[in-house]
């Protein structure tokens, strides 16, 4: 049978027309199925494979931040009056304790001939109390300054230490504040200091507010002590001289962060043992505080 011809290209046209049409589908088809693909991170079930790729990256970003929030302590850190007004809340309690040992200290100057004004002025300046009572003991006529000098720098040497261990959160602190808070920095305050840092506050004025209630705590006593050094006599009648023991065990206990803390508090109780009886002088002060320090610095592997 023939063909019309124009019937023929007709059918012709039309046939390429479905073919076009059907390509057309195929093409939008593959285009919706990318589409979805895209949608499918945010939209598809738990088990679909898309679905665990943007929480992981989000946790892999926290992960990430909290790295650095851990290694910069710094960052967070503020100076102002929240952090003066709790430091110095928080450690009336040991003000108060360290106040009795500031009385022994006052009684003992003044049973070393020391006027009210001489030891006011030392505890106002020197601010460290087991060096004042160790210059008081060693005080005579002519004075030995060069034992007095040794003595108390290699008690006092503890607080580099100490110093050392605030500087991750200090270091961005101006000189001013930074040498302002260390001026009244005492142990029991350094140890409240660091207690409250670690668990994240940010207070960084904390040292200075709780140095000003260990400053006002420890002059005032001083002054008391040094006034009624000839009414109380010997201040170890009285337990006075147990009071600094007191409140350095109350410290421990605050510090304390389990087994963890055993084996440098161990080795430190034992150097220092151990000097105290071969060495002369209170080197086994530092050198107790230098040997915890190489044990953490040796288990930690920094």
């Amino acid at each position: 049978m023939e063909l019309d011809p124009e019937t023929d290209e007709y059918a012709d046209n039309e046939a390429d027309t479905r073919r076009s049409e059907r390509a057309s589908k195929r093409t939008d088809g593959r285009e919706h199925e990318d589409a979805a693909a895209d949608v499918t991170p945010a939209t598809a079930g738990p088990n679909s494979s898309p679905t665990t790729a943007t929480p992981t990256a989000e946790n892999e970003a926290t992960a990430t931040e909290t790295a650095a929030s851990t290694t910069e302590p710094d960052a967070t850190v503020t100076f102002d009056r929240t952090g003066i007004r709790a430091g110095f809340l928080k450690t009336i309690p040991v003000a108060l304790g360290v106040g009795g040992y500031g009385i022994a200290f006052g009684v003992l100057a003044d049973q070393a001939g020391l006027s009210v004004a001489e030891a006011a002025l030392m505890s106002a300046t020197v601010v460290a109390g087991a060096s004042q009572i160790v210059a008081v003991e060693l005080w005579a006529n002519p004075l030995p300054i060069a034992a007095v000098l040794v003595t108390t720098f290699a008690i006092n040497l503890r607080y580099s230490l100490m110093g050392a261990a605030l500087q991750p959160w200090f270091k961005r602190l101006s000189a001013t504040k930074v040498y302002g808070s260390l001026f009244v920095m005492a142990d029991e305050n350094w140890a409240l200091t660091m207690r409250s840092l670690k668990s994240g506050t940010g207070h960084g004025a904390f040292l200075l507010g709780s140095g000003i209630a260990i400053w006002l705590a420890w002059v005032g006593a001083t002054i008391v002590g040094t006034v009624a050094g000839g009414v109380v006599g010997d201040p170890t009648a009285y337990g006075f001289d147990f009071i600094l023991v007191a409140v350095f065990l109350s410290l421990a206990a605050e510090l304390w962060e389990g087994r963890s803390s055993l084996l440098p508090w161990t080795v430190s109780l034992a150097t220092a043992l151990v000097t105290a009886e071969l060495v002369p002088g209170r080197w086994y002060i530092l050198l107790g505080g230098l040997a915890a320090a190489t044990v953490e610095v040796i288990r930690r592997g920094e």
